[in-house]
């Protein structure tokens, strides 16, 4: 037998990523009596996505993360997390003050945060070296950015 023709009919299935928030919406009303059937009908997704996150409803509700996170990645040390909600504090103090804000800046300014972040918790033991990266900085505007900075 030979590989099947391609067919144009076929789609290719469109991935849907769900933020923490909208996660921790459906444990809350799960948790107030409404049904996983109920829960896939009214956000659209399947009953086997809606019990998936009520298996992990735990890390889900324990999870302390910036607006727009959709995963929660274990390897991510939580002072990023911390430095990119000061970072956005930050920008929104320079735009509200009329200043423009360039990538070079909010780099430099993230690095400073890092270091500010690990003198003052100086016992914990973070090995975590924060280079505050182009990589870094494309995740961080996809992710949290304003659509007026940089």
């Amino acid at each position: 037998m030979g590989p099947k023709p391609a067919t144009a009919d076929k789609q290719k299935r469109k991935t849907v990523r769900t933020t923490i928030e909208l996660k921790k919406g459906v444990i809350e009303k799960y948790e107030r009596g409404i049904r996983v059937t109920d829960l896939a009908l009214e956000y659209r997704l399947p009953r086997s996505t809606i019990s998936t996150f009520l298996k992990n409803k735990e890390a889900i509700k324990s999870a302390s993360v910036t607006k727009g996170v959709t995963s929660l990645m274990k390897q991510r040390p939580p002072v990023i997390e911390e430095i990119e909600k000061l970072l956005l504090v930050w920008v929104n103090e320079k735009q509200l003050a009329g200043d423009s804000v360039s990538e070079a800046m909010l780099c430099a300014k993230a690095k400073s945060l890092h270091t500010d972040l690990i003198k003052s918790t100086a016992g914990s033991s973070t090995d975590h070296e924060f280079m505050a990266s182009r990589g870094w900085f494309d995740r961080f505007k996809k992710k949290k950015w304003h659509p007026q900075c940089c």
